[in-house]
């Protein structure tokens, strides 16, 4: 497998907070907008799986296979043409500076990894990127007990 990781972003909220709302996809819908439209085209989502379009990729759906709360959440692609994983890592420092970091493992041959290694590394990139722009507190207020 060969694995991809994002440089880690730091968010401004407790790991409960962003775990309650990165575990729930259908909040995606707050930040469908900032998507890249260029490199990412068919974007459609359920709480648990999220389905879109990728040059040159193809179509690619991520369903959630674990939540382990305030720390991780594991997806794996159920319609690609690879084994792709991917894990959202948040990890609390303190209660208003939460740490994320997204890794990609994908299983790769050597014809396949050159030509999709840079692009795959692009989009987990703009994904962090976006997944660090969620508006987490406004979200997160559904998840208040």
């Amino acid at each position: 497998m060969t694995e991809f990781t994002s440089p880690i972003k730091q968010l401004p909220y407790s790991s409960a907070t962003v775990f309650n709302v990165l575990s729930d996809l259908n909040n995606l819908e707050k930040v469908k907008d900032q998507i890249p439209h260029d490199k990412i085209q068919d974007f459609s989502f359920d709480s648990d799986s999220c389905t879109f379009n990728i040059n040159p990729v193809g179509s690619v759906r991520f369903s959630v296979v674990e939540r382990e709360p305030g720390k991780t959440i594991k997806f794996k692609a159920n319609q690609s043409p690879v084994d792709v994983f991917l894990w959202i890592q948040i990890k609390e420092v303190n209660p208003q500076d939460t740490r994320m970091k997204l890794t990609v493992k994908a299983s790769l041959n050597p014809f396949l990894k050159p030509m999709l290694s840079a692009p795959i590394q692009n989009g987990l990139d703009k994904i962090a990127d976006v997944l660090a722009a969620v508006p987490y507190e406004t979200l997160g207020e559904k998840y208040k007990n």
